[in-house]
């Protein structure tokens, strides 16, 4: 059996060999220039698309692929060249060897062998089209087939089309990612949804969410929405929709980080949910430990209990009282500036009190070594230098003794124009300057008018500040 394969095989070479030889002769020519450089004329899309007609008539077919969908008659049948499968997959160049008959059987479920006709294509043509309910079913084909260039080309194409509208797609991709065990598409769902968590609360998707995507999500810093209460309302919404079992409901409301609420929210939720007057016995502590913060200073706070716990650590919050939009026309042009306030805090001893910070934007900033020398006496370098990077600068504007213990977080958002809509693109956290992480809009093209970066010729930002507490517990020994 194996020899005769073989002999199959090395006609098919053979005949292709011969047909891309002619094809060659006819429409190659090469020309000896300087240097003895060659210039090469190819037609390469006549050689994909004979090889398309190869498939599509089944001429010289040497194996018919038989496809079985498990509780269904109907059986799908395509003529294929066991060369082309042979070369394209080393799966399918295992099954060819061992097979017993002259069909190749193949078990698919039904959503892969609704597509398999274009993955079949794409194994002769190098290319394929597709709509977001086929991606996972190709995945899927890709990977048990191990058609690597496929494979990674579709977690692409998922990567690349989160922000798609459709029901439910980013949640579900994330599902099967962490069952395909494809890290890249993983981590790139997970935070889609965790940078723009408010339109996925207020879609039909959250509802359908798994609890292990809604732990994962729960237990990040990096969300982005309103405020806490939007979050808590979402995961109240959650728990009846779903009605998980009580470790599961116990574990997401423990996830909650109800110091960042105020008092007069904490004393709502603790008379009007439903959920948290059945599930209040097992964040009671949670909740005894953000009043006390509420009533006391941070600093003083600090001295007794952790306020390094994720319970005082902010999230990504929108609500005015943590940050402001910055919307910079024609950014490339000069230096922007602009003034915002927020609160000092979120605990009740420092929520009235405001702060008043002045960000700035540069264009093209250059790092101080990377400026030229000027050696004349007296010779005054410029501030900004063309060929530099952007940078945002973020400082208060006015020093004050409440800052005592407190270190402020800055976090810029940087919105994206894609498929139509408004999503976070970018994420970066630093002190005071976006030159702390180096990779500031590095990949933006912000002087092409349709850059993805760009909304209606403007780079929208949202500035968020992040009081971040140290804690001076004393460990005992």
């Amino acid at each position: 059996m194996g020899k005769k394969l073989q002999i199959h095989i090395g006609m098919l070479i053979l005949a292709l060999c011969l047909h891309s030889a002619a094809t060659a002769a006819a429409g190659m020519i090469r020309v000896e220039g300087a240097q003895d450089r060659g210039d090469t004329i190819s037609h390469s899309l006549s050689v994909v698309q004979r090889l398309e007609a190869l498939l599509a008539q089944g001429n010289g077919s040497d194996v018919p692929l038989r496809v079985e969908t498990p509780n269904a008659d109907e059986v799908k049948v395509i003529q294929a060249h066991s060369l082309v499968l042979s070369l394209q997959s080393a799966v399918f160049e295992e099954m060819l060897l061992s097979r017993n008959s002259s069909a190749l059987v193949l078990k698919e479920s039904a959503d892969c062998a609704a597509v398999f006709d274009k993955f079949i294509r794409y194994l002769y043509c190098g290319e394929i089209s597709l709509r977001l309910d086929q991606a996972t079913s190709l995945h899927k084909l890709a990977s048990k087939y191990q058609v690597l260039g496929l494979q990674q080309g579709i977690t692409q194409y998922m990567t690349q089309n989160l922000a798609r509208d459709s029901s439910g797609h980013v949640a579900s991709w994330y599902e099967y990612a962490l069952q395909a065990g494809d890290a890249t598409l993983r981590d790139s769902c997970l935070q889609y949804m965790a940078w723009n968590l408010s339109s996925m609360l207020q879609s039909g998707e959250w509802a359908t969410a798994s609890s292990h995507l809604l732990m994962s999500l729960l237990q990040r810093s990096d969300l982005v929405l309103y405020s806490e209460m939007e979050l808590f309302a979402g995961l109240e919404a959650w728990i009846i929709q779903n009605e998980p079992d009580g470790l599961t409901a116990e574990n997401a409301l423990r996830a909650v980080r109800y110091a960042m609420m105020p008092p007069r929210e904490l004393f709502r939720l603790q008379t009007q949910s439903p959920v948290l007057a059945r599930y209040q016995e097992s964040v009671r502590d949670l909740l005894y430990m953000s009043y006390q913060f509420h009533s006391a200073s941070p600093l003083h706070m600090a001295k007794y209990f952790d306020v390094s716990c994720s319970l005082f650590i902010p999230r990504n919050y929108l609500s005015p009282l943590w940050g402001s939009p910055w919307v910079i026309s024609n950014p490339t042009r000069d230096d922007r500036s602009t003034s915002f306030q927020t609160q000092l805090g979120p605990s009740g001893h420092d929520a009235s009190k405001r702060v008043t910070w002045n960000a700035l934007f540069s264009p093209r900033w250059l790092p101080l070594v990377m400026r030229p020398m000027y050696t004349e006496t007296g010779a005054m370098q410029p501030t900004r230098v063309e060929g530099g990077r952007p940078r945002v600068i973020i400082t208060p504007a006015t020093s004050s003794a409440d800052f005592a213990g407190v270190d402020f977080q800055k976090t810029v958002l940087v919105m994206a124009q894609q498929q139509g809509k408004a999503v976070v693109k970018h994420v970066y956290n630093f002190h005071q300057s976006t030159e702390e992480n180096g990779d500031f809009l590095a990949e933006a093209d912000l002087h092409r008018r349709t850059s993805e970066h760009l909304i209606n010729s403007s780079l929208v930002l949202h500035v968020v500040v992040k009081p971040l507490y140290q804690t001076l517990v004393t460990a005992k020994n």
